[in-house]
């Protein structure tokens, strides 16, 4: 992989002036900030992550923690991590780590663009001796982040190599909530998921989804829109997804979350993940030379602007 720029040089590439630049993230690590009419949003090169994502008119939507580290070796907790090739633990290695490589690497910023009211910025990241470390398979990954009104990310798995690969994917989406005790989940009636925190026991979702304690739940041939109902807040998260045949909710709770160093006792009632993804038995299949692209598609409804 080739070295990466510095921010003079990437704003020399990449900058729109008054809307779009590299900047000096936290702990020193590059990100770009935008400001635009639409929407103003914080990506980070680490992990290709948005970090924060605020529509017009609205407060934030994206949760970040405030004891996320900020380094080039560890994940950043919140925002929009990328999960790829595995989710989770890797089955057939215990020392890989969690969730798959890419969301603690650094990735290459391609364009940042101006396309009417919104910025897309395209970030790439292709196999080194790292990722072969860990994976043996040639990969190219691309995610494409159009910042507006909505946001709309497209992660692009390309198989570069001359062998079939499998693979898992997540965009981990962390949302921020009033009370995660208060908010529903609805489009998930009667699907069935596998509940983690009982070995994958496979169970069949009964009304909307209210969380009572940690969840861990892997919704299967769930390709709907599903949206998260935030009462104190008074607003709804949508999300829409295209190649998503899986859908995760996720929250620790209390317990969860003081077993996590990166995430504060109390934090955990201020934020949910409800993702795109494929995994488990939805794991894309990719032939040598072809290419998939999974879709999320995020905007939210303030309460004063439709009927709750």
């Amino acid at each position: 992989m080739s070295s990466p720029l510095s921010i003079d040089a990437l704003n020399a590439r990449h900058a729109i002036p008054h809307i779009a630049g590299i900047v000096v993230g936290n702990g020193g690590l590059p990100k770009i900030q935008i400001t635009s009419s639409a929407a103003s949003a914080d990506i980070y090169l680490h992990g290709a992550q948005v970090t924060s994502w605020q529509p017009a008119g609205s407060g934030e939507i994206i949760f970040l923690s405030k004891h996320s580290r900020w380094d080039e070796t560890h994940a950043i907790r919140g925002g929009i991590p990328i999960c790829f090739p595995w989710f989770r633990a890797k089955s057939d290695d215990p020392h890989a780590p969690s969730h798959g490589f890419v969301r603690t690497a650094s990735w290459q910023l391609d364009s940042v663009t101006h396309e009417g009211d919104a910025v897309v910025a395209t970030l790439t990241i292709e196999d080194d001796e790292v990722s072969r470390g860990w994976w043996p398979y040639p990969f190219r990954l691309t995610h494409r982040i159009t910042v507006g009104a909505q946001l709309k990310l497209e992660l692009t798995s390309s198989n570069t190599g001359s062998s079939p690969f499998s693979f898992e994917e997540a965009l981990h989406t962390y949302y921020r909530v009033g009370d995660a005790r208060e908010i529903s989940i609805t489009g998930l009636d009667g699907v069935s998921y596998l509940d983690n925190r009982r070995n994958n026991r496979q169970e069949e979702q009964q009304g909307d989804i209210i969380l009572t304690q940690a969840t861990d739940n892997a919704y299967l041939n769930s390709e709907h829109a599903v949206t998260v109902v935030d009462p104190v807040l008074h607003r709804r998260l949508h999300l829409e997804k295209q190649n998503s045949r899986t859908t995760i909710v996720w929250n620790p709770w209390q317990e969860g979350a003081i077993a996590l160093s990166d995430l504060g006792d109390d934090e955990w009632h201020q934020m949910t993940c409800v993702e795109a993804s494929n995994i488990l038995s939805a794991a894309v299949t990719l032939p040598p030379g072809e290419q998939h692209t999974m879709t999320a598609i995020i905007s939210t409804i303030n309460a004063g602007d439709a009927q709750t």
